[in-house]
This record gives structure tokens, sequence and C-alpha cells, in this order.
């Protein structure tokens, strides 16, 4: 029985070791065709990913308004951090009263929190020496521990609770849930974020001396987003900050974004995240680590905008001086246009950030009662008040409701109910009658309120919403190159389309035809730009661009791009003699005695002259809101001329709050070169 057994586990073990030599002999003699590249697979162990780099945002001269370069961050771990959040702080007490030595363990855990809670603040007091108020450090380590603690929470929930769809219901007591949630342990909790930016030498010098004892504290070269002009067009360019949805690029591993990476947020930056974007590159070692392929990263295009960022700053900081600028304090929206080719050369609101500081006072500049954030110029819309007019006016006239020669009588009485009686007549009880006869070019001249009602009253609603449209009225003008459209269509500038019906339109109409309805009872308000009529300052530049066009529309162009997608004309078909009375008009405003702008421009008329420069404007006055306009264009006897719009927020009258800005940035566009010849006042 027992040499059976061993025969029987002899012939077993032979059978098995012939397998093995059969295998092995397959082996040597008939490769497996694969087998080289599972080899290669295998010696490939490593991956390494390279950092992206955004493309730039030049301005049209091609100064740099934003690019990426080499600097350093000072990071705080989250163990570190995590001290000064009350969650944490409960948690850990919660945990050491659960135990069987509690009575040992408790008052060691509280020492422990205690003195962790004073190296960090030692932390919070040395980096006041680099700038940031201990209010702004213990705001970003907030918003540090809350990320990571809601992540965990989050999982806390998910994990217990896989079923529920709220986890204060799933688990009623609060102490339960905090015990979960700090049982969770995620990569973040042993991450390290971004508490400062060291942008210069002196400050990483100085970083390490400061925080060379301090456990929890590095510092991490990392690319910086660097804003050269700091305030300058900082609505417009916008600003960036670590990707969050992540909803762009998601199938393409090199240009997908990893956890902390700098996405465009607003403005430019983010509208045109899909040209700025660059790819990143990679290295593929072995397990030899040796590198055995790279591929390198691509840098992201640039962008050029049509603004000068020189004048963009002057205009910024003439209005920010209280010296010169009484409303230096309030909203103030300014859009200036080159005419010739529709570019947009300055684009300011008013207050303004520091694109180099938003990403860490964010909050303080949020809640800033100036709405620094927000850009007036497209976000903004106003009643344009008599602003407006000349518009009704081309309407009126191309319509046939009235002839240049005809009068509106205007006399020193209050209008019937229900009709805005004339400025004039409020404030000095008398009428334009009694100055001139008020026809048409007189009406403009002196902004008659009983002209224009009357005027727009005659016309039919539907006709002046036509006229108001085709100016770009009522619509969104659009900003966006057509690559950027194409490839992702919902990124676009946030816009307000303003409105010109009696209601307002759930969406931006594409044509007259999708304009809601005006009633015949709001034509009269509309003549002076008041009741629901509502304009963005942009949309305002742009009718005046296309009135010094002689009737030529054309979108505004803010980002130069190649295929020159802005550079179509539509021809508005303004007769030559409709156009002969509103410049007139216009004219009349700055140069002439009653004109309601002249006596701001009055003074520096002869100046104008010497520089070969004509202003044409038109000022507005509104109530309920009340805002003050300048509008209108320059032209130089070259033919080159340059369109404007003024609001002042809470400006009392369009004459003395916003006429003196728009002439002095007049003259900041001749001295850049815009119009006109520099001609030195002292002279």
């Amino acid at each position: 029985m027992y040499h059976q057994r061993v025969k029987i586990f002899a012939i077993v073990i032979a059978v098995v070791l012939a397998v093995c030599i059969i295998r092995l002999a397959q082996m040597q003699l008939v490769p497996d065709p694969t087998l080289p590249e599972k080899i290669e697979q295998l010696r490939l162990q490593q991956t390494k990913t390279l950092e992206t780099a955004r493309g730039r945002i030049l301005d049209r001269n091609g100064n740099i308004l934003a690019q990426d370069v080499p600097g350093f961050e000072l990071h705080i771990g989250y163990e570190l951090s995590s001290i000064a959040d009350e969650r944490v702080q409960k948690a850990k007490l919660l945990i050491a009263s659960k135990r069987d030595d509690a009575d040992e363990k408790l008052p060691e855990v509280e020492k422990e929190i205690e003195s962790r809670a004073v190296h960090l603040e030692q932390v919070v007091q040395r980096l006041a020496f680099f700038g940031p108020r201990d209010s702004e450090i213990k705001a970003r380590l907030d918003r540090i521990n809350d990320r990571v603690w809601n992540l965990r929470r989050h999982l806390a929930w998910k994990r217990n609770y896989p079923d529920s769809n709220d986890f204060a219901k799933a688990q009623p007591d609060p102490n339960t849930r905090l015990l979960l949630t700090a049982k969770v342990d995620v990569a973040e909790m042993h991450d390290t974020y971004p508490l400062l930016d060291l942008q210069t030498e002196e400050d990483v010098f100085d970083a390490q001396l400061e925080f060379a004892d301090i456990n929890g504290i590095s510092i991490v070269p990392e690319n910086h987003r660097v804003y050269p002009f700091g305030d300058a067009a900082c609505q417009v360019i916008g600003w960036v900050r670590p990707e969050q949805q992540g909803e762009l690029f998601a199938d393409d591993p090199l240009l997908s974004y990893t956890q902390g990476e700098l996405a465009g947020y607003s403005g430019i930056e983010y509208v045109c995240e899909t040209i700025l974007r660059g790819r990143r590159g990679e290295e593929v070692y072995d397990i030899d680590r040796e590198l055995v392929d790279r591929t390198e990263t691509q840098v992201g295009d640039d962008v050029q905008l049509a603004i000068d960022v020189v004048l963009q700053k002057q205009i910024q900081q003439y209005l920010a001086d209280c010296n010169a600028n009484n409303n230096c304090d309030t909203g103030i929206a300014v859009v200036v246009i080159d005419v010739a080719d529709s570019d947009i050369i300055a684009m300011v609101s008013m207050p303004v950030f520091d694109l180099n500081r938003i990403r860490y006072d964010y909050a303080r500049i949020a809640g800033d009662t100036g709405k620094p954030l927000w850009n007036r110029t497209i976000e903004s819309h106003y009643p344009p008040g008599s602003a407006a007019k000349p518009l009704v006016l081309i309407a009126g006239l191309e319509e046939h409701k009235i002839t240049p020669g005809e009068v509106i009588e205007c006399p020193a009485e209050k209008a019937p109910q229900y009709w805005p009686s004339c400025w004039i007549f409020n404030q000095y009880r008398t009428g334009h009658s009694l100055a001139w006869t008020n026809n048409a070019r007189n009406a403009v001249r002196g902004s008659c309120n009983i002209y224009f009602s009357r005027l727009a009253n005659r016309l039919e609603p539907a006709e002046l919403q036509r006229w108001l449209f085709n100016f770009g009225y009522g619509h969104e003008l659009p900003l966006e190159p057509a690559e950027v459209l194409k490839e992702s269509p919902l990124r676009h500038f946030r816009q307000i389309p303003g409105y010109i019906s009696s209601t307002i339109p759930v969406t931006s109409p594409q044509t007259p035809a999708d304009v809601p309805a005006l009633k015949k009872s709001d034509l009269r308000w509309f003549g002076i730009g008041q009741g629901n009529f509502r304009v963005t300052p942009l949309q305002v530049a742009n009718a005046m661009a296309a009135i010094a066009r002689k009737g030529l529309y054309r979108q505004p162009r803010l980002i130069i791009d190649e295929q020159g997608s802005n550079s179509k004309s539509v021809s508005l078909d303004i007769s030559p003699d409709t156009l002969a009375v509103i410049y007139d008009g216009m004219k009349a405003v700055v140069s002439e005695s009653g004109g309601t702008a002249n006596k701001e421009f009055e003074p520096m008329l002869d100046y104008f002259r010497l520089c070969d420069v004509t202003i044409y404007g038109k000022t507005g006055s509104t109530q309920a809101p009340e805002h003050a306009w300048f509008s209108g264009f320059a032209k130089d006897g070259k033919g080159r001329s340059i369109s404007i719009a003024v609001v002042v927020e809470g400006g009392q009258h369009g004459s003395s709050d916003a006429a003196p800005l728009a002439r002095d940035i007049i003259d900041f566009c001749i001295q850049s070169g815009y119009l006109g010849q520099r001609y030195d006042i002292a002279e």
C-alpha cells in the first residue's frame, strides 16, 4: 500500500515536471509575439506630467496684460491649518472624552490644541510682515479648512448612509456626525495649500528666514499668473483661480485640469480659456529611471485686445482723482471706440481692483458696496435719458414724422398730466421757445423734453423699436471671437441686453421682431430716454460710432482676431440731410451758447480747434434712478474719429457731472494719437 502511494506521487511529480519542461521549451522555441511589448510595458514604470503654461493677454500695442511667470508660493499644510477649525478641535476632544482613560487623555488633547493654536498664531503674525492683514490670512485658512472638511463630511455621509439625501436627517445627532467625519482620511488632508504669493526674490529670501523653523510651512515653486498693469482693465481681463468644475478638455489627459491648476474665472481669462489654455508636457521613465519618452509642453496661444492699456490706465487714474473728479467715489463707466475699425480702445468701470491680489482679497472685494467686480460697461444698464434723443430724431426724420425746420413749441409752462415737462421749466420756470426757434437742431442743442416727447409720440412703437434695435439697443453686442464661440459656445461675456419695450424680454432678442411690444403710451417717455428704456454704456458708445460713420453700423471689437469677424458694416440707410441735422445739433451742444455742454467745453474750444478736433455731443440726466450721461464723438481734419459714452451713477446733471469727464478723456485720446494733432496748451 505504501509503495503504491509512492509510485502515484512520483507519477504526479513527473507529469508536473514534464508540463513545465514543455512550457519552457515552448517559450524558448516559439516566442509570444506580444512578449517584447509586455516587457517594455513592465519597464515603463513612471510617468511625470509637466506644468501647463497659459498664453499671454496683450493690448493693441503689444503691452503684456497677463502672463505666466516662474515664481514661489508660501504653502501651509492642512495638518497645521486645521487647528484653526473649531470642528476639528471639537472632534479631537470628543474622541478623547470617549476613551477609557479620558480623565488622563482629555487634558493632554486640550493642551495639544492650545499649543498648536499658539503655533499657528505665530505663523499668522509672521505673515503680516508680507502685507496681508490678520483677518485676510484667517479668511484664507477658513477657506482651506472648509474645503477639506466639507469633502470629509460628504464622504462620511455617503459611506455611512448611501441611500440618504440628507446627512442631518439620516443621523440627527451632531456629535455622531462630527465623529463620523473625523474618521474619514482623504488625500487632501496631506496636501499643502497656497497661502501667499512671494512676488519678489526679496520676499522669497525673507520667507525662508521667517519660516525656516516652522513645521507645516513650505515654499513651493509655481507658475504665477501676473498682471503687470495691476488694476487696469481688471473687469475686462478677468482673473484665474484653481479649476473646480473641469468641464473643458475632460477627454484629453494632457489638457484636462489637475488638482489646484489655474483656469480662467472671469473676463477674457474665462471667455478665451480654450485659446489661452496650454497643453501640459509628459515624461515617461523606465524602471531604471531612464527617460524613454517626452512630450513637450505646448504654451497656450496669446489673445490680443483692442484696448490701449496706457490710455485705459490714464482714464482710471483720472476718474479716481478726487481733485479732478467730484464724483470720484461713485460708480462710473466709460467706453471709447476708435470709429474707423470699431475697436474698443478703453472700457473703464470704476471702482477697480488689483488683479494680482484678487485671489487673496476676493472676500473683501466681493463685499465692497462699490461693486468693483462688476463691469458696468456691459453688465449694468441705465435709462439713457437725453443721450437717446439723437436716435429718436433720426427715427422721426427718416420716418417722415417731422421736418428739420418744423417747430414744436416749448412754452414756459408745465406739461399736461402724464406728459414730461421740459427740464428747463422744472429748473428755471422758462421754456426753450423763449430762447430760439425750437426746431430739430435747436431741440438737440437744448435737449428739449417737450420736442422729443411729442416727436416720439408721432412714431409707431415698432418704428422706434426698429431704429433703436438697428443701432444696437435691446440686444447683446457679441464681443467673443468666432473661434471661441465655435469651440465653446457657452463661454461668453456676461452682458445685459437692456430693453426697448414696455416689458422685460426673457432672452436677448435676435431681430427686431423678437422684441416685446412697446405701448403707445410709453412712447412719450422713450422720447426722452426714460420709462422702461435701458441701455449699456457700450451700446451707447457704439451707436454714436455708427452716427460718426454717417450711418454705417458695425459690431464693436474687443478682441483682435485674424478672421476679422467684426469687420462687416451694415448701412442704416440714413439720409445725408438727416445726418446733417444731427451733426449740427450735436455740435451746437458743445460749441454754442445754450448748448447743454457748452459751459464745460467752452474754455477748451480754442484748444480743440488748434488740435484740429471738432466735438459732437449729447448730455443726459435721468431720474429714478438718477444718473448723468455724456455721449458723442470727436472728429479731426484727417477723417479720424473716436466715439465716447460716459455715465456717472448718482450724477445730477449730464452737463456738470459727465461732460467735464468726457472733455478731458477726449483730450487724452488726442495726446495718445487717436485723433487730431497734439498741441501743448502752454504754447
